[in-house]
């Protein structure tokens, strides 16, 4: 378990994190009671007092707690090797953080493969601290109050991205065999329902409940729906990187449990990736 330490660092960010997004929440669940109460739900409304929702919390958003705790594991000697990530090369030179992830997935030569954050951060926490793979992929995703170190490191890596541009490469051969797969990926239709994630996703006007479908065959689509993963879930309490959103998707469609770290959700990854850029990168984000 991380314990985040008052360090000046985080001391400026608890209050601002937390009390404005419990304020807020409070008064956008009364907002968003008010429209369905309504006789005739008008989506165009639903969709408004949603966005009020967002735009109230985006000030006070608790994925900054998991960015600090991030960054203090990020520098923190650990592993029969006790020694910290910080001469982890996500692709831009060994502990360089800022603007990595807007360059993810992409190939690297160490490992002869095409990787994303995730998949990257285990093959570093085995490289450099000597760590099995099986150690450095125990527990991605936290669950019933057990946090996961490969969560906060990820808000920790892709906070360093915010404010930059995507710019996804397809120069190396792999990058290019890759990003044909997850558009493979993107279009297979099957499981139980006979689902694609096109199905959802390459349409306007699509909606879940009351959640907007984004269409991610055009340009601002695909930017601000990938742009703005990892999230802090609302309703989960917990920041979601973006293997366990692709998951959760798959799961969705009654697909088969895809593996941690496996080389189809990086193909995937590397597709949605690719499209979106241009888009400027503005995560952790914070969703419903």
């Amino acid at each position: 378990m991380v314990t985040v330490r008052k360090t000046r660092h985080t001391i400026r960010r608890l209050p601002r994190a937390v009390a404005p997004a419990l304020v807020a929440l409070t008064a956008a669940a009364a907002a968003v009671a008010a429209t369905l109460s309504g006789p005739a739900l008008a989506q165009d409304k639903t969709a408004e007092e949603i966005a009020k929702y967002r735009q109230m919390l985006a000030e006070g958003n608790p994925a900054e707690l998991w960015e600090a705790a991030g960054e203090e594991l990020w520098k923190k000697p650990a592993g029969p090797r006790n020694v910290s990530l910080e001469q982890c090369d996500l692709g831009k030179g060994p502990g360089v953080t800022k603007g990595a992830y807007a360059e993810l997935p992409r190939y690297f030569k160490d490992a002869n493969k095409v990787m994303d954050l995730e998949q990257r951060l285990a093959y570093c926490r085995v490289t450099l601290q000597g760590l099995t793979q099986q150690e450095a992929t125990r527990q991605p995703f936290s669950s019933q109050g057990q946090p996961s170190d490969i969560e906060r490191l990820a808000a920790f890596v892709t906070g360093e991205s915010r404010g930059v541009k995507m710019n996804v490469q397809l120069a190396h051969p792999e990058e290019k065999r890759v990003y044909a797969l997850g558009q493979k990926m993107f279009f297979y239709r099957g499981g139980a329902y006979d689902f694609a994630c096109a199905t959802c996703h390459a349409v306007d006007g699509q909606r879940i409940r009351l959640q907007d479908l984004p269409n991610l065959m055009t340009e601002k689509g695909a930017q601000a729906a990938y742009t703005t993963w990892p999230a802090y879930r609302v309703s989960q309490g917990e920041v979601r990187t973006m293997q366990h959103r692709l998951y959760d998707c798959l799961r969705q469609q009654r697909f088969p449990e895809p593996a941690y770290g496996s080389d189809a959700i990086t193909a995937l990854t590397m597709y949605l990736a690719r499209n979106a850029n241009g888009g400027t990168y503005d995560g952790p984000n914070m969703k419903r």
